[in-house]
């Protein structure tokens, strides 16, 4: 999973947090922007809930999963220590997973191979303060869903990909990950970054983003046969519940 972004008002720590007592994993990559020290510069935040999301991490560590953390920009601070361990968490600037299909599968946040953050940093400060806004909006929009009993629903990510520029860099970006994968002698690509989330393949390669936990709320998992899922959890939320009415009625 990726771009969490603690430390700002939009990250969806409650319900990161919710999944994460939910499920358990033999493997956990963090995919990078889990902390986001730019926001964090300009205003500090950060209330106990996003020190919760720290702690149950981990926890998970100490009780044998083995984490990987990959920085990405907005946690790029991070990358100074890259070859160490932090409780039991290694960080890396890329990692290599196998599934147990046997595909080998390159594991990256995807900010290096954004031109706009490499080429033009100033720009990417001015879309993420714009980005920031929409968020904003985001939260006191889906607070009105919540007291009319709606359930989540990104505004910021529908308006997003209504914009036909959006939509041209996504598609540029996803093909550029699976070609540099190909480089890399791997099958696919996992990969954050554009807070999009999407499984399927390009050009016969995997290409695998995990979405984020500001917008989308998912998550990407290897099932025990090698299938790769995209969990919305949102959805998984839904049916879990509902699971459990149906148990208590049968009960």
């Amino acid at each position: 999973m990726s771009d969490i972004h603690l430390g700002t008002p939009g990250s969806q720590s409650r319900e990161l947090l919710d999944f994460l007592k939910t499920f358990d994993c033999d493997f956990l990559y963090l995919v990078g922007d889990i902390i986001d020290g730019w926001r964090i510069r300009r205003k500090w935040y950060w209330p106990q809930e996003h020190n919760d999301v720290i702690q149950k991490i981990l926890r998970k560590a100490r009780k044998g999963t083995k984490i990987t953390f990959i920085p990405g920009n907005h946690d790029e601070g991070a990358r100074a220590f890259i070859g160490l361990k932090f409780g039991d968490i290694k960080i890396k600037n890329q990692a290599f997973h196998k599934t147990l299909k046997n595909e080998k599968l390159w594991v990256i946040h995807g900010d290096l191979f954004d031109t706009v953050i490499q080429h033009a940093r100033w720009l990417a400060y001015i879309g993420d303060n714009a980005y920031s806004f929409l968020l904003w909006i985001n939260v006191k929009f889906n607070k009105i869903r919540n007291h009319l009993n709606l359930p989540y629903w990104s505004l910021s990510q529908y308006l997003k990909l209504k914009v036909k520029k959006a939509v041209s860099f996504i598609n540029a970006f996803e093909t550029l990950m699976v070609n540099e994968a190909s480089r890399r002698g791997c099958d696919g690509v996992v990969c954050g970054h554009i807070h999009k989330s999407e499984l399927k393949k390009i050009n016969g390669k995997i290409y695998a983003n995990d979405g984020d936990w500001v917008e989308s709320l998912t998550a990407l998992v290897e099932h025990y046969d090698g299938t790769l899922e995209i969990i919305d959890w949102v959805k998984e939320k839904k049916q879990i519940k509902e699971t459990e009415n149906i148990k208590k009625a049968v009960s």
